[in-house]
């Protein structure tokens, strides 16, 4: 008996652990108040031909839900009031039913219509009927809504629900099912059964009535009677899904289903499945095949039904996270953040107790010798071996006196050891194991890798390599460790190294040689002889496994999902997948390693542990992969049908012209078309907002569009584009968009047309041309014609202002030299009668001199050559008349031929003039007079020095009568017309004792030559 009850336990626990493995095959995720549903009660739910879904609340009004968030619509916005009973669409228009009548939403507009409490909205032939709390009614747009009068019964009753089955409208209400073959008031209503009917549906030929106390009832035309779908009670409605499918909502055990095609139940969904309520009011399947489940209390949920299992600490694990996965002999062992190892197999999860005496660390790494034992290596404290073995024990059984009775029973042989440092490994803290045959690979964290083999009846390891800097590993942060086909051991570290050791020979390969980058290696792979490496941060790398090493970055047409690659594994068909921060990625590679496929599982796809684990994956016997994360652990069970994927389909959500929205026109009607809107010159300023609803993958869905005869733009999620300033003439736009299978939509395209105004127009533009052409030549004639005459008269300005200073020039040369010519004279009168010969001599010098200055006076330059031979003869002349002898010298200093540069005629001469007779003559020593001449590139420069009394001197001892040197100031004058104030500079020279040495006059004029 003992062994009987044992038994049953045993298949009990075996029925229950089936249950909590398999309970996570079919998953719900729940949508409530904190992903934005303004209401837990979802009485109903829609979805209209963009793809949105519309879910009606009971107090929360409408919520449209986009695959990311909801967008909500209340009696603030208009609507009739905010309990939802009913929704239909009917072309761009929703009907609303609620607690208060109808409300009527058309293009962000509501209308509302008084009536009672609408629970279900039936269009049929044209017309659109609605269930009330009390009777029918009938909705027509430009009427408004009008109660049906059936027959007394009807019209005073509650209608819960409304079908037309292509001949007859069924009725279904509290007061029984009842048939007519047209809603009118002349028309015939018979009762078909009695009792409170709640809802409808159609199943090929049937109608099927659930009535919310007797059951379901299934009805086929031109036979009598009915038959018994089921006999659930307390039913809110029902629906025909997946074709056969029968799905019961009721108010106390969850959905119910019966497959319609043998009348046989399917598993029902309960709280078991992920419900949170048992209440559930409606259910609805959206174009995606997905299918939403509104409840009484518990929001809304979507069911997807995947290939996905999911293991939590819902259903039996110690902690969400798992560090370490392994799978052996059919069983899956597993580490998570809480101590101690945990396995998967036929009999459900189990936490391995004995373990978690030891490991209070964490398991980074399991693995498994040929004996099967698990070798765990840890954070901390090295390394834990665990065996156990159950064997059958016969024992003496003493409950029966009269007979000697034997019994089997099941003994554990435990078998665990310990390896650490102390017992020679580098480190305790070990990152990866790897066992081929009797040798142990480990991997630690900072001190490099270890190979030994073990005694497990010592416990004592032995053969004892270690490799570390000092054998070629320049980097000892072990990431991964793996074997190639050849034999080779692989790790990758920390800083992006690769290498491999063979034969006790470390070959070291630097991160600049793999991926270029220091970036971080986490995961080796080897498949049909090529190697794959996953980095942290710069995705996935390969090379052959030749002589020559070159590793290239995984690419394709499609793109992965992140770069940050945590786990990498092949399945048995040779598919790659990745898993890293945000799901896992399934990735199809050609055999040029080209990525041509790449699907992506998320959250949204049925994976819930969305950040996956470092190198927490395996396959199993089956073929299974095991991906370990931080929400839990996922299961994947490859499938052998494949889904049906269907194209996304876009719209245009809103175009907005000169900032404003184009309400003007229905944007839908215009949409590939050949209308063509026309806008004004001032609305040449236009923004395209379109759009795919996504119910599964939202945020996979990208964009490209084209402006007239652009090309595509690149794939972006950017979903609105503005074009300004915009020519003049017809424009066409065209927008597409790609879901995450990369089946891109039709594309759709809108036409208008920038009006051009009449200033715009060629003629006009042309005339106007023309008479501003005509404008600017007048213009420009009358411009030039006032130049002309204004240059004329600077011109003859300038020739008058030249000829007024020719004249003055002149008239200052005539000034000069009758001063010059009475001082001779002067001087030759003074001369002693006596000495005739030097009277003479005089005269005829002076004579010389006098045609040389009257010549030069009818010049307006000289040769300096001539004006030096001048200068001569007149010091000659002073010299004559002077009562005691001077000398002097007249020089040039300049590579320039004194015959080549020109002077203005008798410059010089007053300044010596005034040299010999104020500074030299009253001297008591001897006379000297230099005048020196010198050139650079723009100017002459002239000095006249004697050694006379000074310039000081010479002023007081002149009368106050006297003429005060006339030339003098007429050849300041004329030195300054020629080169500005300040030019000429008179200063008294002293010698080194600061005795007085004479005077010294200097000046510039520019530099003129004849050639």
């Amino acid at each position: 008996m003992k062994l009987i009850f044992q038994t049953y336990l045993l298949l009990a626990f075996l029925v229950f652990s089936n249950w909590t493995v398999t309970a996570q095959d079919n998953q719900l995720r729940a949508y409530t108040s904190k992903d934005g549903l303004p209401q837990s009660q979802v009485n109903a739910i829609v979805q209209d031909d963009l793809g949105y879904l519309w879910i009606g609340t009971q107090g929360g009004g409408i919520a449209r839900f986009d695959g990311l968030s909801f967008t909500l619509l209340n009696e603030k916005n208009g609507l009739h009031s905010n309990y939802i009973y009913a929704l239909r669409f009917s072309k761009d228009t929703l009907l609303i039913g609620t607690n208060q009548g109808l409300s009527v939403l058309v293009k962000n507009n509501f209308k509302a219509y008084t009536t009672p409490t609408i629970y279900q909205i039936e269009i049929a032939n044209g017309k659109t009927y609605l269930a009330t709390k009390k009777g029918l009614y009938y909705y027509k747009a430009d009427e408004g809504t009008k109660p049906l009068n059936c027959n007394a019964i009807l019209n005073a009753t509650q209608i819960n629900d409304v079908l037309f089955d292509g001949t007859s409208f069924w009725i279904a209400s509290q007061k029984g099912l009842w048939k007519t073959d047209r809603l009118e008031n002349s028309a015939t209503f018979t009762k078909i059964l009695d009792g409170d009917f709640k809802s409808l549906a159609n199943y090929k030929q049937k109608v099927i009535a659930a009535s919310f106390t007797d059951g379901i009832f299934a009805f086929t035309p031109n036979q009598k009677g009915f038959q018994i779908v089921s006999d659930t009670r307390r039913i809110n409605s029902i629906s025909i899904l997946n074709d056969a499918e029968l799905w019961i909502n009721t108010t106390n055990a969850g959905i119910k289903r019966i497959n319609l095609l043998d009348n046989l139940p399917e598993k029902s969904i309960t709280k078991r499945n992920g419900l949170s309520v048992y209440n559930i009011r409606e259910v609805f399947k959206d174009r995606q095949n997905n299918i939403w489940i509104g409840s009484s209390g518990g929001g809304l949920f979507k069911y997807e039904k995947n290939n996905f299992r999911h293991y939590t600490k819902d259903n039996g694990l110690t902690a969400n996270r798992i560090y370490a996965v392994h799978n052996f002999n059919k069983t899956l062992w597993f580490s998570t953040s809480e101590s101690g190892l945990m396995t998967i197999d036929s009999t459900g999860i189990h936490r391995e107790t004995v373990t978690s005496e030891y490991l209070d660390k964490k398991v980074k790494t399991i693995t498994n010798d040929k004996e099967g034992r698990i070798w765990a290596g840890t954070e901390g404290k090295g390394i834990y071996i665990y065996q156990k073995k159950i064997r059958d024990s016969i024992v003496y059984d003493s409950t029966f006196v009269d007979e000697i009775t034997y019994e089997t029973q099941k003994i554990e042989d435990i078998f665990t050891a310990s390896i650490t440092v102390e017992d020679g490994l580098p480190s305790n803290w070990v990152s990866n194991i790897k066992i081929y045959g009797s040798q142990i690979w480990i991997a630690t964290y900072a001190d490099g890798i270890a190979r030994f083999q073990y005694d497990y009846d010592t416990k004592k390891l032995y053969n004892l390599q270690t490799f570390g800097a000092q054998e070629g590993i320049k980097d000892l942060s072990i990431r991964d460790l793996a074997r190639d086909e050849t034999g080779r051991i692989w790790y990758a570290t920390n800083k992006g190294h690769l290498g491999y050791i063979k034969n006790d020979k470390v070959t070291h390969i630097e991160s600049k040689n793999v991926t270029g980058n220091e970036v971080a290696i986490g995961t080796i792979r080897f498949h049909n002889y090529d190697m794959y490496i996953g980095t942290f941060g710069k995705g996935i790398w390969y090379s052959e496994l030749s002589s020559d090493l070159k590793f290239k970055r995984l690419q394709g047409e499609k793109k992965l999902y992140s770069g940050n690659i945590y786990q990498l594994i092949f399945d048995a068909n040779g598919t790659l997948w990745a898993g890293s921060e945000g799901g896992i990625d399934q990735i199809t590679l050609n055999k040029k390693n080209e990525i041509t496929d790449v699907i992506h599982y998320g959250q949204n796809d049925g994976f819930l542990g969305i950040e996956t684990c470092h190198n927490a994956t395996t396959k199993d016997a089956e073929g299974n992969l095991w991906f370990g994360t931080i929400d839990g652990l996922t299961k994947y069970q490859p499938s052998t049908s494949e889904q049906q994927l269907s194209k996304p389909q876009i719209h245009f959500e809103d175009i907005e012209v000169a900032g404003k929205s184009l309400d003007s026109i229905n944007v839908r009607d215009w949409t590939n078309t050949d209308k063509r809107l026309q806008l004004s010159e001032d609305q040449n300023n236009i923004k395209f907002q379109f759009r795919s609803v996504d119910l599964d993958n939202p945020e996979a869905i990208v964009y490209r569009y084209k402006f007239d005869d652009d090309h595509w733009s690149k794939w972006t999620k950017e979903s609105k584009i503005t074009f300004g300033s915009l020519a003049y003439g017809d424009h066409n736009f065209m927008a597409q968009s790609r879901n995450k299978d990369w089946l891109a939509s039709d594309s759709i395209g809108f036409k208008f047309h920038v009006i051009q105004p009449l200033y715009k127009k060629t003629w006009f533009k042309n005339t106007g041309w023309t008479i501003l052409g005509l404008i600017i030549i007048f213009i420009i004639y009358t411009y030039i014609k006032r130049v002309k005459a204004k240059n004329r008269a600077i011109r003859e300005r300038l020739q008058l202002e030249n000829h007024l200073l020719s004249l003055e020039q002149k008239a200052l040369r005539l000034q000069m030299n009758p001063h010059f010519i009475f001082n001779v004279l002067n001087g030759i009168k003074g001369m002693s009668r006596n000495d005739i010969t030097k009277m003479d001599k005089t005269i005829n010098t002076f004579a010389v001199l006098l045609r040389e200055t009257l010549t030069n006076s009818r010049k307006d330059s000289i040769t300096l050559a001539q004006e030096m031979k001048t200068l001569k003869n007149y010091v000659e002349v002073e010299r004559l008349m002077a009562s005691k002898d001077f000398s002097y010298e007249i020089e040039l200093n300049s590579d320039l031929d004194p015959e080549e540069v020109l002077i203005p005629p008798m410059l010089i001469q007053p300044f010596v003039e005034n040299a010999i007779r104020h500074g030299i003559m009253p001297l008591q020593r001897p006379g000297e007079l230099k005048v020196h001449f010198t050139t650079d590139n723009n100017f002459l420069y002239a000095t006249v020095t004697d050694n006379g009394i000074g310039i000081q001197q010479s002023q007081k001892n002149k009368k106050s009568t006297d003429h005060q040197s006339m030339a003098l100031q007429v050849t300041k004058e004329r030195i300054e017309s020629l080169a500005g104030r300040n030019t000429l500079k008179i200063e008294e020279v002293s010698e080194k004792d600061t005795t007085l040495a004479g005077t010294k006059i200097s000046f510039k004029i520019p530099l003129e030559t004849d050639y």
